[in-house]
């Protein structure tokens, strides 16, 4: 089972084959459309993140001690940004991802080259995870 920081690590591996961001950017879009459709039950209002640009919804289940993410976004962009999040932070215990420190963001400039509107959502995104994990961690 991968950690949080292996799977970071991956992530920054592979965002260094890219010279350019406008390919950091197609690869990112592309890691939204691979991303697994969020079930229409699920697209409700307790599950939309607040402070996104666009709609993005997030799910989260109990599995094995382990917090499973699934999610959805009507923004390409915004999908593939979920799409990482949910690829380091899911299959993790509510423990590990309320402690984990979300260094790749940074590593691979993300941050920096979104929208000021995009980056508040990324930001709302990584907050709500966590905010997830920490109740989960109080009730299981």
């Amino acid at each position: 089972m991968s950690t949080i920081d292996d799977i970071q690590n991956e992530i920054i591996e592979e965002f260094e084959f890219f010279d350019q961001w406008m390919d950091k950017y197609e690869y990112i879009i592309d890691l939204g459309k691979k991303l697994a459709p969020l079930n229409d039950q699920f697209k409700h209002d307790d599950n939309l993140i607040p402070g996104c640009q666009s709609r993005v919804w997030l799910h989260a289940e109990m599995e094995n001690d382990q917090v499973k993410f699934t999610a959805d976004s009507d923004a390409v962009i915004t999908k593939g940004i979920i799409a990482l999040l949910i690829r380091v932070l899911s299959n993790q215990t509510a423990e590990q991802i309320s402690r984990s420190e979300l260094y790749f963001i940074d590593r691979i400039g993300l941050k920096e080259h979104l929208s000021p509107t995009r980056s508040n959502g990324l930001v709302s995104m990584v907050i709500k995870i966590k905010a997830i994990a920490d109740n989960l961690k109080r009730y299981h």
